[in-house]
């Protein structure tokens, strides 16, 4: 599949917010799963609904947080600001913005203890049991600032060389909330950007992606073989959906 052809068709769609295609499906789905992993409660009919009429009709039952609202919206804006800056390389600046957008207007933004527009303050960790160690926050723009001079520094990006540089984000953790969804936006910029086949992880596949970051350090291949997978299964999808040709007009 022609990554290009993906790259500029997600760009050409949210710039005439062309809807039924690869754009409105990878807003939909992105925002979706990368929400739900980390624990939203909307459905995919209602993150679409979202999506499409900044609205939705829940059940009777339904309890909806707003926090998982405004969060969906706040992904919509997160993937465009990527698209907008898709072939930019990666700053610390980039990524506390990609941060603050995700988290605009949350209870978060309200709470000093999760400094929202910079980065963390309180120590955190991944996972409650089979736990990761996070950089402590006095360390995080250190580190953040050596990890994004080694990636940039490459003359060539593999698939490999951007999974990596996922897991060691998230070892950092630098900040207080948000830092897998930002993580994941990364990785679809930066395959776009580099000509690799971008994907979403899908919140099916949770299990194995948090196995591949526990088990990283180990064993590479657990979390580039689920890696794989869901690019297989996006371009599965881009496929079928960009399966034409259009004249431009001139």
């Amino acid at each position: 599949m022609n990554i290009n052809k993906i790259k500029n068709e997600l760009i050409k769609q949210k710039q005439s917010k062309f809807k039924g295609n690869i754009y409105h499906y990878s807003q939909v789905n992105f925002a979706y799963n990368s929400n739900k992993i980390e624990g939203s409660r909307l459905t995919s009919e209602q993150t679409e609904a979202i999506f499409d009429t900044s609205s939705f009709l829940p059940k009777s039952d339904d309890l909806i947080q707003v926090d998982d609202l405004t969060e969906s919206k706040n992904h919509f804006k997160l993937f465009d600001y990527m698209l907008e800056h898709i072939d930019e390389c990666l700053t610390k600046d980039m990524i506390i913005e990609m941060n603050k957008i995700l988290k605009r207007n949350t209870s978060d933004e309200e709470n000093p203890r999760y400094n929202v527009g910079g980065f963390k303050v309180v120590p955190n960790m991944i996972g409650v049991i089979n736990v990761i160690n996070t950089t402590a926050p006095k360390d995080v723009e250190k580190e953040i600032e050596k990890l994004l001079k080694e990636y940039n520094s490459k003359s060539s990006t593999t698939l490999e060389d951007i999974v990596d540089f996922h897991f060691r984000f998230e070892k950092i953790h630098p900040f207080g909330d948000g830092n897998g969804r930002v993580g994941r936006i990364i990785m679809f910029k930066e395959c776009l950007k580099n000509n690799i086949m971008p994907f979403i992880v899908l919140d099916t596949d949770k299990p194995y992606y948090m196995r591949g970051l526990k088990e990283y350090e180990n064993d590479k291949m657990f979390l580039i073989d689920t890696i794989k997978h869901e690019q297989d299964l996006y371009e599965k999808t881009c496929e079928e959906l960009l399966n034409f040709e259009i004249e431009e007009k001139h």
